[in-house]
């Protein structure tokens, strides 16, 4: 067997140390001891935070691995590639991973390269918020955090440096960007690069609890837009992704579309789209298997585009409230046949959700 390492075991990771397992690789799984499913799923399990790549490194080498990804998260591909830099395996520059985990530099990047993205300033806690030119509303997150973590919309300036105050708490670096708040609906957009060569898988539709923090609610594949658009969307993510230097593996790209047709990319993680997107939905609403094509990737394989289902509409639900559990509930025993996949429930979280960490529950269904 082959030994395949993957960074994280939340139940976000879940599907790639099946499929992986599924495929034949031995699974060496890393993450901070929490209980999480990956470490009693993996083959081998080393209670290594996922930040820490250098001991990480160390392993991988002892072990002597084929391959080294994640899914859905930002963090974590730092260690992935830096790994995969280290042992000459296919991964994504120390460049690209930088400018595709850390917004400021993304921001900086698209503007050199005539991308079309927010108005951004870059802010820390010596910042004299007065001193720069707002118009509002604006939006505050992190540099370097994804989730929802940290992001608040203001109107005024009421309760900006409050909102910068949180958003560096939540920053690794300590750091948060201020930006022009772009208008429309949102969308994301995943596509699998190998060697550079880009390829559009789908067009998701977002829903979010709205400002301030705008949680994400539910996810629509394929999102209902006219062909004529998606194929400018492609362009403009393609062009976006040659920027970032993403090279290889799976791209998750977040972008708005105003009434004028007009797009502005939020930002693009060098990574699958989290809240089961690349894990599920894309499976579910085109046949292919994201999840297979990601590893394949890393361990230097080109992607392979064959059905393995038969493609439909799906949709993302996740849980907030009572309300939220008894729509769940009903469905569950009145149409269980809508319900394609229980991803997670949480009931203990009612009342306490304040990002998409700590929801109470995501189940998908045919849309």
């Amino acid at each position: 067997m082959s030994n395949l390492a993957i960074i994280g075991a939340s139940y976000l990771q879940l599907p790639l140390i099946e499929k992986a397992k599924e495929m034949g690789f031995t699974t060496h799984v890393f993450a901070w001891a929490a209980n999480d499913v990956g470490e009693k799923a993996a083959d081998y399990f080393y209670p290594i935070s996922i930040i820490e790549k250098e001991k990480i490194l160390e392993k991988c080498r002892e072990i002597g691995i084929c391959g080294i990804c994640s899914i859905a998260s930002d963090v974590a591909m730092v260690t992935v590639n830096y790994v995969a830099n280290a042992l000459g395996l296919v991964g994504n520059s120390p460049e690209a991973t930088y400018k595709s985990t850390n917004k400021h530099a993304m921001r900086l990047a698209f503007e050199a390269n005539g991308d079309p993205s927010p108005k951004s300033y870059l802010v820390d806690e010596t910042t004299n918020l007065s001193s720069l030119q707002l118009d509002y509303p604006i939006i505050v997150k992190p540099t370097d955090r994804s989730g929802s973590r940290g992001i608040c919309k203001l109107h005024t300036a009421e309760g900006l440096s409050n909102a910068v105050s949180h958003a560096i708490e939540e920053s690794f670096e300590k750091k948060a960007l201020v930006e022009e708040f772009a208008e429309g609906q949102e969308y994301s957009v995943e596509f699998i690069s190998y060697h550079g060569r880009h390829h559009f898988l789908q067009l998701t539709q977002k829903y979010t609890t709205g400002e301030p923090h705008f949680i994400e609610t539910g996810h629509l594949e394929p999102a209902p837009v006219e062909e004529e658009m998606v194929e400018c969307i492609k362009q403009v993510v393609t062009h976006a992704l040659d920027t970032l230097g993403i090279e290889n593996g799976a791209s998750h790209s977040e972008l708005k579309i105003d009434n004028n047709k007009i797009i502005k990319l939020i930002e693009i993680g060098g990574r699958m789209g989290g809240d089961c997107i690349g894990s599920d939905l894309v499976r579910y609403s085109t046949g292919y298997d994201f999840v297979r094509m990601v590893i394949d990737v890393a361990c230097g394989n080109e992607p392979v585009f064959e059905n393995v289902c038969k493609p439909c509409k799906v949709k993302s639900v996740f849980m907030f409230t009572q309300e939220d559990v008894d729509e769940f509930e009903k469905m569950k025993n009145e149409q269980p046949e809508k319900i394609l996949k229980i991803v997670s429930y949480y009931p203990e979280n009612l009342g306490h959700v304040t990002d998409s960490s700590n929801r109470v529950g995501c189940y998908i269904v045919k849309a």
